[in-house]
């Protein structure tokens, strides 16, 4: 069962995900919050797989609240996706680096919806397809914190293939093809090289690809 917290400040709107969320049998919404901090209080209360989160919100709005997910050690297994009805670079490059693991846009269908929670809940990034390959693009021009290069040394040719081809936003099935080889053997391949890059997620290491010089803009 893949358990959600839910984190917006009309009600409405939290009622609607929840209705439509509980309405399957593998996801449960476990808690509600109108504001960062009351999230936060309720992730520490009860196991999150997935939050989703609206971006402005009073009490510490969506961006601060991912970073204060991403930077809490008990909150390591929980997964963030952004859900806004602002669909901005600034918002897009931010969420990215505050640690979200998706980012979707109000107007998405309701089948998309359902498919980010068990995408990111399986450990896939998700972008809303209105949320373009340019936008990635930008939001790498502005990454920060360039990891040691010792890190990277430790990959072998073909985890940097792999790498190269998680930045292109391909699954695991799209990587086996790409290089002849099986789902599970090219997940086997992403799993250890987030555990090499210290990556909490695929959107990590797309990150840690543009910031290396694995991937760079306009490779698409």
């Amino acid at each position: 069962m893949i358990r959600v917290a839910l984190a917006d400040d009309h009600q409405l709107v939290r009622a609607g995900f929840r209705a439509l969320l509980d309405s399957e049998p593998d996801i449960e919404v476990v808690a509600e919050a109108s504001g960062g901090q009351e999230l936060l209080r309720a992730l520490r209360e009860t196991t999150v797989d997935v939050a989703l989160l609206d971006i402005r919100m009073p009490d510490g709005d969506g961006l601060w609240t991912t970073e204060q997910i991403a930077d809490d050690p008990a909150l390591a297994d929980v997964r963030v996706v952004i859900v806004t009805t602002f669909e901005l670079d600034e918002y897009v490059s931010r969420a990215i680096l505050a640690g979200a693991s998706g980012f979707l846009v109000k107007d998405t269908e309701p089948a998309d919806l359902i498919r980010a929670v068990r995408a990111v809940a399986a450990g896939d990034a998700l972008l809303s397809p209105g949320v373009t390959r340019r936008l990635l693009d930008r939001a790498a021009t502005g990454m920060r914190d360039t990891p040691d290069p010792a890190l990277l040394a430790a990959l072998t040719e073909r985890e940097v293939d792999v790498l190269r081809l998680v930045a292109e936003g391909l699954t695991n099935d799209e990587i086996g093809a790409r290089l002849h080889l099986s789902p599970l053997t090219a997940k086997t391949h992403v799993s250890r090289i987030m555990q090499k890059l210290h990556a909490r997620d695929r959107v990590r290491l797309v990150v840690l690809a543009y910031e290396s010089g694995v991937a760079t803009p306009g490779w698409r």
